[in-house]
């Protein structure tokens, strides 16, 4: 699609902010009108627009994108949405350990085992570490405390989870990416940990080094998405 626009600029909204092209707000793709909830995010969604060559690249609106899925699909259905993420903690990455005696279970156990227990003491919970692929549940109490930690997130931090818990494949490392403090390229690389694994065994495929690549980008992104969406605005 060629550039439709000349001029792009934030204004404000009803309880937020709005991206303008050429004076005229932004809607999202269900039409809704797409308010960010903090100036730091509209300026943030603005600059995607802003970037853009002669020809849009949608690729480049990973911010747009976001805001759009919390309004649209979240905000109306915050329930459906938590019970789209809690399955992550019952086949968490950080649960499922090679077998004990196997070379890669000491490095998981170097790496996962501390975050493993951050998030043990940071939610009061205990989880069950599983040697295999032979799936077994968490305990009840801690798939509950999880439940009420994601009731307390607004749908533009839900919008981020269902991004940094699906790229890892685990809720923990997606949590632990919306911190204020957190170290994202830790946390990648500990969910990476297998796959770097085999790297370091037989070497890199250089398709799988880019999708990687790719997923990494995406997972920054929603974490930034998180932390602009909770940044204050303008007294």
């Amino acid at each position: 699609m060629k550039r439709f626009y000349k001029a792009v600029s934030v204004g404000t909204a009803d309880r937020g902010y709005q991206v303008l092209l050429d004076g005229r707000a932004v809607k999202t793709v269900g039409a809704r009108p797409q308010v960010a909830p903090t100036l730091a995010l509209a300026e943030a969604m603005a600059a995607e627009w802003a970037e853009q060559g002669e020809e849009l690249s949608t690729a480049a609106f990973l911010l747009r994108d976001l805001a759009d899925f919390a309004i649209d699909v979240v905000a109306p259905d915050r329930p459906r949405a938590i019970a789209e993420l809690l399955p992550y903690s019952e086949t968490d990455t950080l649960c499922y350990r090679a077998e004990p005696d196997e070379p890669l279970a000491a490095r998981q156990r170097e790496v996962w085992e501390p975050l493993l227990q951050q998030a043990e003491a940071r939610f009061g919970v205990r989880f069950v570490r599983v040697a295999g692929i032979i799936h077994r549940p968490q305990p009840a109490e801690t798939r509950a405390r999880l439940a009420a930690e994601l009731e307390v997130r607004d749908a533009f931090a839900l919008a981020a989870l269902r991004n940094t818990a699906a790229l890892t494949a685990s809720l923990i490392l997606g949590l632990a990416a919306l911190e204020p403090a957190a170290e994202l390229d830790t946390l990648w690389a500990a969910s990476n940990l297998e796959e770097n694994w085999q790297i370091e065994q037989w070497g890199e495929d250089h398709q799988a080094a880019a999708r990687q690549e790719r997923r990494r980008a995406a997972y920054i992104a929603a974490a930034r998405f998180a932390a602009l969406a909770r940044e204050s605005g303008p007294a």
